[in-house]
């Protein structure tokens, strides 16, 4: 019979090398192309999400009011300037994750510094 002990750090043990063998597996060249589709997709979503809430808007107001179709111009371009807001807001998002890879990229490995000061 086993140590119960020891059949806890082995399950342990395993979830670790499993861990580690995720984190290593390559990510397929598809897969990352995807993740740009969706993130441009997003994008554009939002741009006319804002067209359209901003039209549905004036439209209401107008119909409500029962005035010329000012309101739906107006709230329109109000629309068009919130989605553009959003979408640079994503756009800057998206270069932060993007800038804070490529610095975790290029980074020394840990022991580079202590080599660096020894001299070797």
């Amino acid at each position: 019979m086993t140590d119960p002990d020891q059949a806890e750090r082995l399950a342990q043990l395993e979830a670790r090398i499993n861990r580690l063998k995720a984190k290593d597996a390559p990510k397929s060249h598809q897969e990352e192309h995807y993740s740009q589709a969706n993130l441009a997709w997003r994008m554009v979503i939002e741009l006319v999400a804002g067209l359209l809430i901003g039209f549905g808007i004036g439209y209401g107001l107008d119909s409500l009011f029962g005035t010329l179709p000012i309101f739906l111009v107006l709230f329109t371009l109000l629309g068009l300037a919130a989605g553009v807001k959003t979408m640079m807001r994503s756009a800057a998002e998206l270069q932060q994750k993007n800038m804070a890879a490529t610095v975790s990229d290029n980074a020394p490995e840990k022991g580079a510094d202590e080599r660096a000061k020894n001299g070797d």
